[in-house]
């Protein structure tokens, strides 16, 4: 019975034993996870820290910050489709927004916002800008685009101006 009882303890304890270690195994691998999705990169932090040796090496441009003209481009391309979303949503105010000085100069407020209800009206609100292009030189930009479903709207080398850092539809 001795014998019995020594081999229930045993296999208990291994029991034990195993439980722990899956729970000790589980336990390193959610540390490993964790650790693994906070990231070290340094472009999130605002202010990088220096190195402290005495010889540093140049400084050059990380590789996942984009050229300035081609974030510039992408800026205006973002910017041209949310227009295009706005005029065929019927969103004359915040659209209008988005005009150049020099068009709204042409462009008076209250007939803008017609023009565009009246676009919602007459063509509905789903008609988002695809194949976004844009191209930028200096504080000019030319944006080519789709319109989903309305091709007689899709537009090549359509003027925007950059005016006090915000890209304007420059097209009057």
């Amino acid at each position: 019975m001795r014998t019995t009882t020594a081999v229930r303890w045993a296999q208990r304890h291994f029991e034990y034993l195993t439980a722990q270690f899956v729970l000790l195994c589980l336990f390193g691998l959610l540390v490993l996870a964790l650790t693994a999705c906070s990231s070290s990169d340094d472009s999130a932090d605002p202010t990088p820290s220096k190195s402290t040796t005495a010889v540093e090496a140049p400084t050059t441009t990380p590789t996942n910050t984009p050229a300035p003209a081609v974030q510039a481009e992408a800026d205006l391309e973002r910017v041209a489709a949310t227009y295009t979303d706005l005029y065929f949503a019927g969103e004359g105010k915040p659209a209008y927004v988005f005009l150049s000085k020099r068009c709204k100069a042409k462009a008076d407020p209250a007939v803008y916002e017609a023009t565009v209800e009246q676009a919602a009206k007459d063509y509905g609100p789903d008609h988002p800008a695809t194949d976004v292009h844009a191209t930028v030189s200096g504080d000019m930009g030319r944006v080519s685009y789709k319109v989903k479903g309305l091709p007689k709207f899709d537009q090549e080398q359509q003027p925007w101006a950059r005016e006090g850092g915000d890209w304007k539809y420059d097209a009057c």
